[in-house]
C-alpha cells in the first residue's frame, strides 16, 4: 500500500497576508531565543547580587542563545507536558556546566510572560512604524487633492461639496488617533520581571536568605537586561490579562479605521470616482472580463472584521482568570496575541500600497458635481436674488417648485439637470444665465476645506512623520 503523503494546513496570515518580519516576531526562533536571553539575564543578575554563578558558566548560556535544538524539544515536551521544562532540559544539555543554575527561582511565566510582553512590545513598534508610513501616504494624497472639490454624502445621499484631501484627512484623523492609542499602550508596557511562583517573590527571598533589597534589586537588574525600565508592581503567577486586552484593543481601533476607509473607497471605486491600483494582468473576475473588483479594500474589510472580532477572546480571558492564575488562556493566547498582530500588519501593508498607487478620475468627479451643483447653488442663488431687492420667501418657493420639476426630470426621464435653464428663464426670477454661472464655481462651495486639510498636516502629522526615514522608493509588494 502507497501512504500519501497530505500537506498540512497553511496559515493564510503567514503564507498570504503578514510581513515576514511581523511573521518572525512571533516565530519560534524569536519566542525561545528571548526565554534564553531571560535565563542569561537571570542568571548574570543573580550572580551580581551574590549568588554561585560563574562567568564560564554564563559564558556557556550566552553562547547557545540561538543554537536551539527544536526536535530534542519537541520530543522532550511530549515526554514532559510541559513546554518550559522541555526547553531548560534542552538548554541544559547544550550547557552542560550550566545545566544547574538554569531558571534557577523561577516558574515558568518567568519566561513565558516576560517573553510575551516582549513580543507584544517588539510587534507594537513594528505597527506603530507601519502607521506612520500609512499616515505618510494618505497625507501626501490628501495634500495632492486637497483642493479638488467633490461630491460629499450624508446618508449616502449627495450633500455639500468637499474635496477629495479633506475626505482623506478624515481616514487620516482616525489613524492618527490609533498611533495616539498605541503609542500609549507601549509606553504602558512593563516588563513581569522575576516574582516567582504567584507573584510573591517567596522562592527568590529563600534563595537570597530573606534580604529583601536584593530580591528587589534583582527584579531591577533583569529589567533593565531585557531593555524595560520598569516591571509591574505587582502580578499574580502572571502579568495581568488586561494588558493584552489594552494592546489588542489598540489593533481593533486600528481594524476600525481601516474597515470604514475601505468602505468609502469602494463605495467610491463603484461610482468610478477612486480606484485602488490595478495591475496590468489582474483578473477582476473569472467570469466578466470587465471587471475592476476592489480586492484590496476587501481583502482590509475581511482581515479587519477578523481583528475586531479576535479582541473579544482577550477581554473573556481577563474576565475569568482564577485567583493568581489559571491555565485555560494558554491556548488561546497562542491564537489570539499573534494572529492579531500578523493581521493588523497586513492590513496596514495593503492600505499603504493602495495609497502608493490610488487613482482618482477627476473628470468622472466633476459630472457628478455638475448632476448635483444646480440643486446645492439654489441657496446663493436666492441671496443673489435678495441682494437684487426680491422677497426671500416668494424667491424660495419658485425655486423649490422648480427644482422639483427639474428632479422629476432626471429621476423619470433621464435627462439632464436642467435647473439652471429654468431658474434663467422664469419670468418670475431676475437673474441670467450667466450671473447664475458665476455662482457655481466649485470652489466657492467647498469651504475650509483645503486650508482644514493643510493645517491639520502640518501641525498633527508631520511631527509625527519626521521621527521616522521613509525613503521614496519604499514600495509595499503585496504577496497576493
Amino acid at each position: 500500500m502507497i501512504k500519501i503523503e497530505r500537506k498540512k494546513y497553511n496559515n493564510p496570515l503567514i503564507v498570504r497576508y503578514a510581513s515576514d518580519e511581523m511573521s518572525y516576531i512571533f516565530s519560534d526562533e524569536n519566542k525561545f531565543s528571548n526565554w534564553r536571553k531571560l535565563w542569561v539575564a537571570l542568571a548574570e543578575s543573580q550572580k551580581e547580587l551574590g549568588l554561585d554563578i560563574t562567568d564560564e558558566q554564563i559564558k556557556e548560556l550566552k553562547e547557545n542563545i540561538f543554537n536551539i535544538d527544536f526536535e530534542l524539544a519537541a520530543k522532550k515536551e511530549k515526554e514532559f507536558r510541559h513546554d518550559v521544562m522541555a526547553h531548560v532540559h534542552t538548554y541544559g544539555t547544550q550547557c552542560q556546566k550550566a545545566m544547574p543554575i538554569i531558571h534557577l527561582g523561577a516558574t515558568s511565566a518567568y519566561v513565558g510572560d516576560n517573553t510575551d510582553i516582549i513580543l507584544l512590545k517588539e510587534a507594537s513598534l513594528l505597527i506603530k512604524k507601519k502607521l506612520a508610513k500609512l499616515m505618510k501616504v494618505i497625507s501626501d494624497f490628501a495634500l495632492e487633492y486637497s483642493d479638488t472639490p467633490t461630491l460629499g454624502y450624508t446618508h449616502f445621499q449627495p450633500a455639500q461639496l468637499t474635496t477629495v484631501g479633506k475626505r482623506g484627512s478624515l481616514w487620516l484623523q482616525d489613524i492618527y488617533y490609533d498611533y495616539l492609542d498605541l503609542e500609549y499602550e507601549i509606553n504602558q508596557l512593563k516588563l513581569r520581571g522575576t516574582k516567582g511562583t504567584t507573584g510573591t517573590q517567596a522562592s527568590y527571598m529563600k534563595l537570597f536568605d530573606d534580604d529583601e533589597e536584593k530580591v528587589k534589586e534583582l527584579d531591577n537588574l533583569v529589567a533593565k537586561k531585557m531593555e524595560f525600565n520598569e516591571v509591574y508592581d505587582v502580578t499574580g503567577q502572571t502579568y495581568s490579562r488586561k494588558v493584552d486586552f489594552k494592546v489588542l484593543s489598540k489593533l481593533s481601533g486600528i481594524a476600525q479605521s481601516l474597515h470604514k476607509m475601505t468602505n468609502d473607497i469602494r463605495l467610491l471605486q463603484n461610482l468610478k470616482e477612486v480606484e485602488e491600483p490595478f495591475g496590468k494582468k489582474q483578473i477582476g473576475s473569472s467570469a466578466m472580463a470587465y471587471k475592476r473588483n476592489p480586492m484590496r479594500s476587501e481583502r482590509i474589510a475581511s482581515l479587519s472584521r477578523y481583528i475586531m472580532n479576535i479582541t473579544s477572546n482577550t477581554s473573556d480571558t481577563a474576565a475569568t482568570q482564577w485567583f493568581e492564575r489559571t491555565l485555560d488562556d494558554s491556548a488561546n493566547r497562542r491564537l489570539t496575541i499573534p494572529e492579531s498582530f500578523l493581521a493588523c500588519d497586513a492590513v496596514l501593508d495593503i492600505a499603504t500600497n493602495i495609497f502608493q498607487g490610488i487613482i482618482v478620475n477627476k473628470k468622472v468627479i466633476e459630472k457628478h458635481i455638475n448632476d448635483e451643483l444646480p440643486f446645492m447653488a439654489t441657496e446663493n442663488i436666492i441671496m443673489e436674488l435678495v441682494k437684487k431687492g426680491g422677497n426671500r420667501q416668494e424667491i424660495h418657493e419658485e425655486i423649490r417648485i422648480l427644482s422639483m420639476e427639474a428632479a422629476k426630470e432626471v429621476k423619470e426621464k433621464g435627462k439632464e439637470n436642467d435647473l439652471i435653464n429654468r431658474i434663467a428663464s422664469c419670468e418670475k426670477l431676475n437673474i441670467t444665465k450667466k450671473e447664475i454661472e458665476k455662482l457655481l464655481d466649485p470652489i466657492k462651495f467647498i469651504g475650509r476645506s483645503k486650508n482644514q486639510t493643510i493645517e491639520f498636516i502640518e501641525k498633527k502629522i508631520n511631527p509625527i512623520i519626521e521621527e521616522y526615514d521613509f525613503s521614496e522608493n519604499d514600495e509595499i509588494h503585496l504577496k497576493v
